[in-house]
């Protein structure tokens, strides 16, 4: 009898180790999601060149191994597509979101207030959900005007404050409207430039961690 009951016990220990995640590395995994566009995605350049993938690779590097990078970049996507893609990803239960959605809303001119409406309830759930948010800020070409430009720029840094989360000014930091940095349409990130991103955001990421 007594050797049932400890056999019981062992087996029953054992149970709750591995699924309270003691046992497997990968339990204690640290998922984080890039939600983006065309630049997220990599367009134009090998997704292991994308400058998520880089980004977790430079994690590694310096020792933090236990991360999992999630691209959820698609081409052409806009604000209005954040909170819906969200709420697909999370079934995947990350813990940090690096949210970097909002240049092809200004680059077709379309409403900031809705723009920054699409992200204000990105962000919402996202922290309802206990992730670690990172905005990525961005910037537009100046022949859309001063005032539009401010605006834009702007809707980043009021997001940040209201919610009180991380605020990467400038996800192209050195990249923009460099040649070196682009492929030929001098909008995309060429290698270069994504590993310029990639060591952009690295420490906002690592303040998540």
């Amino acid at each position: 009898m007594k050797q049932t009951v400890l056999i019981y016990a062992v087996v029953t220990g054992i149970f709750l180790w591995l699924f309270a995640g003691i046992l497997p590395a990968g339990a204690k995994e640290t998922r984080i999601l890039f939600l983006g566009d065309s630049i997220t995605a990599g367009l134009g350049v090998e997704k292991e060149a994308a400058f998520p993938a880089v980004a977790g690779r430079m994690l590694k590097q310096q020792g933090i191994d236990n991360v999992a990078v999630i691209n959820a970049g698609i081409s052409g996507s806009t604000t209005a597509s954040g909170l819906s893609r969200l709420k697909w990803h999370l079934k995947a239960a990350p813990h940090v979101l690096v949210l970097a959605l909002g240049a092809n809303d200004g680059l077709r001119g379309l409403s900031l207030e809705k723009m920054a409406q699409n992200l204000d309830a990105t962000i919402a759930l996202a922290l309802e959900n206990n992730l670690c948010v990172i905005l990525a800020g961005m910037e537009m070409p100046p022949n859309y005007g001063p005032e539009y430009t401010r605006q834009f720029r702007q809707t980043f840094r009021d997001l940040a404050e209201k919610h009180g989360i991380s605020l990467i000014p400038f996800l192209l930091d050195n990249v923009g409207g460099v040649a070196d940095m682009n492929q030929a349409d001098g909008v995309h990130p060429n290698p270069a430039g994504h590993r310029q991103i990639a060591a952009t955001v690295l420490p906002y990421i690592k303040e998540c961690l």
